[in-house]
Parts: structure tokens; sequence; C-alpha cells
């Protein structure tokens, strides 16, 4: 059979099928690839770094190696001072979040219980790669949202060569209320590309998005509603609280767990409340749809899109707020699938910070003082934190080593500093397990005992995956790794 005779038949399969997918629809998606560079073309990821950042990079690299040949004195005082800066930085925020939580009310939102034919229209968007195993249960999921389906307007958004995932959704006889939108090929393939390309064919009034495995709680949308009330219009996004289903499986699932137990039950809620710029997760937020197309909506070119997304909400005057309604999603099992998806993280991390600080003055006037510090907090601490860890320890043990001049030997400005990097690093540990006691579930504790007190030996995966990135960054900057999920409950037998 010729192209044009394929061409044909893949058209006709198109219409008969609950599916959205434009034949060939290129200029749709190059539309919706480029939005937020017609937009708002300072935000965009797909330039990499400004000449003049590559200039300073370089420049600042040069002057580290000839200050280490030359005065290697004075660089060790610079690493001192540079691991007590990153450990203070790793610190601050989890002690706001200590304080929001011990001064926060416990009084709850509730849930909109409009009469439903005054309900707005809320599309959810799910991006699906290679989820066929995961597929019947994100649809029964999605089924049990307490929303009437009438008012629903679902999409998956899949790549056109996923055949596998495209046939595991078609059989199992879709509710008109969900749909197939078949995203042309193109470059990049990630995440955001895709849902940027689904946004255009979107109907809802406000927008979500969920991700493969997700469970939401039935009550979510009601209480996203209730949330963007509340905040009288100024509310950009909601976020909603992610939690591990798994984390009981073993020790990446159980750190796991702690971490997203500690940011989405108390770091985020304290940057929320204090009107600081939120990273936000990659799932289960909420949006008014004229918002999220406003702001150019996701960055198709940042492979953490959610968290490019907080910053530029901020910086074009919204805020985000954060409820507890939970959706359940799977920690990465085992070492290989973490990594992959750890190394994913800090890139897009490193092209969101390098994307906003191109015009550092013109982020001070968007943000304001307290929330561009915050920034630099959250996302300039996370990063050079993770790059810090492995120089400490190294340190550490070095000067632990039989034979060595331990710093407490000498107080010079260096040793005074190092005890200082030490005593922040003890002091987010510390607080790190606070906050874990205080957010994770009470029957949840006990459990987790044995992997908070040795957290500090997942930080040290936490920084190789961070250095990685880096030359990743360099080599494949919108490469997407895959993070496969599976199952929770085995396959019904018929």
């Amino acid at each position: 059979m010729g192209a044009v005779g394929v061409d044909q038949v893949a058209c006709a399969l198109a219409t008969a099928l609950p599916t959205i997918a434009p034949c060939a629809d290129d200029a749709r998606l190059q539309r919706a690839v480029s939005r937020l560079e017609r937009l708002h073309p300072g935000f965009s990821a797909r330039s990499g770094l400004w000449p003049r950042q590559s200039v300073l990079l370089c420049a600042l690299l040069l002057l580290a190696i000839s200050a280490f040949v030359l005065a290697p004195a004075l660089v060790m005082l610079a690493m001192n001072i540079l691991l007590a800066l990153a450990f203070a930085l790793l610190l601050a925020p989890r002690v706001l979040a200590i304080g929001y939580l011990l001064t926060r009310s416990t009084a709850e939102t509730e849930p909109v219980s409009s009469d439903d034919a005054s309900l707005p229209v809320y599309t959810i968007l799910v991006a699906l790669h290679d989820e066929a195993a995961v597929v019947p249960e994100l649809v029964r999921a999605l089924s049990a949202l307490d929303y009437p389906a009438a008012k629903l307007d679902v999409i998956f958004a899949l790549e056109s060569h996923d055949r596998v995932t495209r046939g595991a959704l078609e059989v199992l006889g879709l509710p008109a209320h969900m749909r197939l939108a078949i995203v042309p090929v193109g470059e990049p393939r990630t995440k955001p590309r895709a849902l940027c390309y689904a946004m255009t064919l979107a109907r809802g009034d406000f927008v979500v998005v969920y991700d493969a495995e997700d469970e939401p709680a039935p009550d979510q949308l009601r209480l996203a509603l209730a949330a963007f009330e509340a905040g009288g219009g100024g509310i950009g996004c909601v976020q909603a609280r992610l939690a591990i289903h798994n984390g009981m499986e073993g020790w990446f699932p159980a750190q796991f767990a702690i971490e997203y137990a500690v940011l989405f039950g108390a770091v985020l809620p304290a940057l929320a409340a204090r009107g600081l710029p939120v990273p936000l997760g990659g799932t289960s937020n909420h949006f008014p749809r004229h918002v999220l197309e406003s702001v150019g909506g996701w960055d198709p070119f940042n492979v953490t899109e959610d968290a490019d997304l907080g910053l530029r909400l901020a910086r074009l005057g919204w805020r985000v707020a954060v409820i507890a309604s939970a959706t359940l999603e799977e920690a990465p099992p085992n070492w290989r699938v973490w990594f992959a998806q750890r190394v994913r993280w800090q890139k897009g991390w490193l092209q969101t910070y390098f994307v906003h600080m191109r015009e550092p003055v013109r982020a001070w006037r968007e943000l304001g003082p307290a929330s561009w510090i915050g920034f630099q907090i959250v996302l300039f601490g996370g990063l050079l934190s993770a790059f810090a860890h492995p120089w400490f320890y190294l340190w550490l043990i070095w000067n632990l080593a039989p034979g060595a001049s331990i710093p407490l030997a000498g107080w010079s400005i260096a040793t005074w500093l190092w005890w200082i990097a030490l005593a922040n690093l003890a002091a987010a540990y510390l607080a790190t397990i606070v906050l874990a006691l205080m957010t994770l579930a009470t029957g949840d504790r006990r459990h987790f005992l044995v992997p908070l007190l040795l957290a500090p030996l997942y930080w040290v995966p936490v920084s190789i995956a961070a250095y990685w990135a880096v030359g990743q960054l360099i080599r494949r900057p919108t490469y997407w790794a895959k993070t496969p999920h599976r199952p929770r409950s085995p396959p019904v037998q018929p």
C-alpha cells in the first residue's frame, strides 16, 4: 500500500474511534509548542543558556581553576563558605515549614457543594506513554471522582507511536466524557509537549493534570474550586498533596515517601501561606484555564515543567494555594528507576534556575525582594546543597582519618565556617526528622523511623544524580527519562 493509502486508512480509523487526533495536525502542534515563546519569549528553555550566562559560568570556572593552582588556601576558605551557605539554605525552608505547622489553622476548606448544573466544566489532562499496564486503574480512579460526568472533559494525550497504550484504552470502552488526543510526531518528546498539545483541545473552564498512576481523592475537584473561591481571584493554581502508596516496599520508596510527606505536607504549604513562589509538583495541579493560557502553559523544553510553571506564575502576579486533598502515587521501586527520574528532576531544576536568572534584576522587580530571596533559598539552595554534600563528606572523612588535623585544632575563619556548615547540616537533618514525624500518618511513623535515621545516606545518591544531570544537560537537555509504572492490583480475570 502506498503512503497516500496509509494516511487514508489512519484518518478513517481516527474518525471511527473516540479520538481527537487530527490526521497530521502539525500546525496545531507547532502552535502549541511555540506558545510560551510567542507570549513570554524570555521564559522558554529552548535557547538554553544565554550568551552572557555562558560567559559568566566559564569565567567562574577559570577563576576557580586558577585559584586552586595559585592560592589553594583561598580555595579551601571559599569551599567552607559555600558549604556553610549550602546547608544554611537547606535548613531555611525546613525551619519555615516547622513554624507553619506549629501555627497553622486546623480549619479545612469545605468542598463546593453547588448544584451540579452550576458547576464549571473541568478538563482533566493525562499524558501517557507506554502505560498500558496501569490504564484500567487510571480510568477507574478518574471515574470515581465526585463530579458530574457531563461536566468532565477527560483527555488522554498519547504519542502517535504508542499503539499499545492506545489499544488498552480503546478496549475499555471509554465513556463519552473521556477521549484520546494523539500527539503528532515531533520534538521534544516530553510530557509538557503532550500537555500543550492536549490543552489546545480542552473544553473546560478549569484544568487539572494527573499522571498515569494517580488516584486522586474523589472530592479533589470540588475542594480545588473551593480554594479558588476562597482566594478571591488571585489564585493561579491549586496544588493538591501527593502521597506515596508503596513507601513500605523498600529503601528508595521509603525515602521517597518521607520526601513527599515533608514537601507536600509542610514545605509547599508553608511557602504558599507566606506568598512565596511554589515549585509545583508534576501532578494534581489545578488551574483556571484563562490563567494557564495567559502565562503560556507548560514549557515543552523544560523537563521539570511543573517547578518552572510555579515560578512563572509568581513572576506574572499569581499565587498558589495548597490543599490537603491527597493524590496517591507510586514511588520508584528500585535504584535504576529512581536514579533516572532524579537525574531528570535535577536537570530540570537547573534549566529552571538558569531560565529565571537570565535577567536577575527583572526577576527581582517581578517577584519582589521576599519572593526573590525565597526563590534563591528553595531552588538555588536545593541545587547547591546537592552539589555540596559529597565534598562535605569527603572533607569530614579526610579530617577524621588517622593522623589528620581535625578542624577543632585551630580556631581560624575556615575552622569556624567548617563547624557552621556541620551545624547547619545537622540542624537540617534534625528538622527533616521533625517534619517527617509531623506529616507522616500516625501508623507509618514507626515503619519509617529507621529510614529517617539513615537519611544522610540517601542524600549521597541525590548528589550523584545532580552531577550526572549536569552532563546530561549539556549533551541531551530535553531528554525525558520515562518512569515506568506498575498496576497496584493484579488484573481482573475474565
